[in-house]
């Protein structure tokens, strides 16, 4: 039997965690995962860093998504868990607050995540780079336990986690297989796309509008307009009474105008300048973004960069040129990949 499910069978009692400033794919599989376990009988507590955001919170039971502020009641939760599952994310750092209350705890430490280089504390991982996202894999680990679980709630959050991540199924990792997942997932659960669609990227606030439009107002093309970038700064934020969530997809904007292959967008915090990276097909951007600090996958990828922003946009600007040719876009599948896929098929070939 596959470890990583093992661990889910034999286990009664879940915490369930993902990144900071959690993402439609994070909060998507976060969901789908606690709410299967609790359809098989399992205690399930779901808890983060950071608030879910306003265009996700619309998601059945993302009110079960607890704040994680230090409390004792929280941390003996976490202590006296049998598993802990982190979603979306490989790194201590990416937890936050939680990073060292989850290192402590006895728990078993468990991992679902499609990005590259997970640190060495996990118990079991089900990860492959090659996945769309975390959500397909959340989708691979139900199918082969229990498919007939997946229910409204759990279709929903599924298709979000998948649709969030693959760009509405337009980025280059978006296959055959991808379309069968999501097909039995529509299927199953009776998902409406276009519900939400329209309730995650169509429900913009006026003051996100403003913000949206001073925002592609500064849009620069350079490299014989094949990069395009944008900024976003404290002061456009406060002019347009705007916040950060409202900025959610404003980097797709440069991709959609003619030529460009790769899009950078520069969001000024308080603290330095969080940069969004993406790109077409035939073209990557994470080794573009590891050169600046960050990292993550061949059309979308993110970085923070200390310090002021004039000089994030000049330090990227000026060693993106080495990286905007174009690249193959075959993906080999790891021989631990391979594995991990013929396991899971046998699991649900025993379930069946």
């Amino acid at each position: 039997m596959n470890p990583f499910i093992e661990h889910l069978l034999s286990h009664d009692s879940f915490v369930i965690i993902t990144h900071l400033k959690p993402d439609g794919d994070a909060i998507g599989s976060q969901l789908a995962l606690g709410l299967f376990l609790e359809k098989q009988g399992k205690r399930v507590a779901m808890m983060n860093t950071d608030d879910v955001s306003p265009n996700l919170q619309w998601l059945p039971q993302s009110d079960r998504v607890t704040i994680f502020d230090g409390s004792m009641v929280q941390r003996e939760a976490i202590s006296g868990a049998d598993c802990i599952v982190i979603v979306d994310t490989n790194s201590q750092n990416r937890l936050g607050g939680l990073g060292d209350a989850v290192l402590n705890s006895p728990a078993v430490k468990l991992l679902v995540d499609h990005h590259p280089g997970p640190e060495k504390w996990f118990d079991a991982k089900y990860v492959r780079e090659s996945a769309s996202s975390t959500g397909e894999l959340v989708y691979e680990i139900i199918s082969a336990i229990d498919p007939d679980s997946i229910d409204s709630e759990i279709a929903t959050a599924l298709y979000t986690a998948i649709m969030t991540d693959t760009g509405s199924f337009r980025y280059s990792h978006v296959n055959a297989t991808v379309h069968r997942a999501v097909a039995d997932i529509i299927e199953r659960g009776g998902v409406k796309p276009e519900s939400v669609h329209d309730a995650i990227f169509d429900s913009r606030s006026l003051s996100g509008l403003r913000l949206l439009g001073r925002a592609l107002d500064s849009i620069r093309l350079t490299e014989d307009g094949r990069l395009g970038y944008l900024v976003v700064t404290q002061q456009m934020l406060r002019d347009a009474g705007a916040d950060r969530d409202d900025t959610e997809g404003f980097v797709n904007y440069i991709l959609s105008i003619e030529n460009v292959c790769v899009a950078l967008f520069f969001f000024e915090t308080d603290s330095g300048v969080k940069i969004s990276l993406r790109s077409k097909a035939g073209y990557r951007v994470d080794q573009l973004a590891r050169a600046i600090g960050g990292g993550g996958h061949q059309n979308a990828s993110g970085a923070f960069v200390d310090g002021d922003l004039q000089d994030a946009v000049e330090q990227a600007l000026a060693l993106a040129p080495k990286y905007l040719g174009p690249t193959d876009e075959s993906t080999e599948v790891s021989d631990e990949e391979v594995a991990l896929l013929s396991s899971l098929m046998e699991e649900k070939q025993r379930n069946k």
